[in-house]
């Protein structure tokens, strides 16, 4: 059992007993770890906050990490960005339960990556303090293939279309997992620009999802065992 001190990003919370809760995390030091939050549910004043554990809460913990595999513990935790907005409106606060599953599904590795956890921690508190959003989570579900091995290469002058499998533009127009025409459009539109760019891009609500179906994909063949979010049809109804 080693003592660790790290930042963490929430991800998930199951309720485990009556009193108990058994909470992932991406962690900045060890990748992700899960921990089993004992009595949280029934904490007495000053102790550990079931607060602390919304969805995609930007932490600093003091924890217990097992070397054996086993389940870890917390024994002291604070916010390490205490978010203004997200969880006092309704369109973030949708956005961040589908985000923190499709962070959940996606991220596997129980090793340091401080790139990838700059990048969760800029692009959250980006979401925090800018008010048009409704384009965000593309472009962060798409960057973020970056650090999962998977960013699509450079579009080609010559290409009509992209190979969803491939992960790169094709000169074919069709194929069982080839996006061409409108779909191939609106899906360009995102590549190569970051957050503060984002409100220059222009989707309709029928776009956006159709875009939003496309990345999907796009994870669903790059990473095994992925699985459709549920909160996906909660996030489609806010935005429409």
């Amino acid at each position: 059992m080693a003592i660790v001190s790290t930042k963490a990003i929430v991800l998930s919370s199951l309720k485990y007993s009556d009193s108990s809760l058994i909470v992932k995390c991406y962690t900045q030091e060890e990748g992700i770890k899960t921990y089993l939050i004992k009595g949280v549910l029934k904490a007495r004043k000053g102790g550990i906050k079931v607060a602390y554990f919304q969805p995609l809460t930007q932490l600093k913990i003091h924890a217990n990490h097992s070397r054996r595999g086993a389940l870890n513990s917390i024994k002291e935790v604070q916010i390490s960005y205490p978010y203004t907005s997200v969880y006092k409106d309704i369109i973030k606060q949708s956005v961040v339960m589908f985000l923190s599953e499709m962070l959940s599904y996606s991220i596997k590795e129980e090793e340091r990556n401080n790139s990838l956890y700059e990048y969760l921690e800029t692009g959250l508190i980006w979401l925090d303090v800018h008010d048009k959003i409704a384009n965000f989570h593309l472009l962060f579900l798409l960057n973020l293939t970056r650090f999962l091995g998977f960013y699509p290469d450079l579009p080609e002058e010559e290409a009509f279309g992209f190979d969803l499998l491939e992960g790169s533009y094709t000169e074919v127009s069709s194929g069982k997992n080839v996006i061409s025409g409108n779909n191939f459009y609106q899906f360009k539109k995102l590549l190569g620009i970051n957050f503060d760019s984002i409100e220059k891009v222009s989707f309709s609500k029928q776009e956006r999802q159709l875009v939003l179906k496309i990345i999907i994909r796009y994870y669903e063949l790059h990473l095994e065992g992925f699985k459709n979010p549920k909160s996906l049809k909660i996030l489609e109804t806010v935005f429409s």
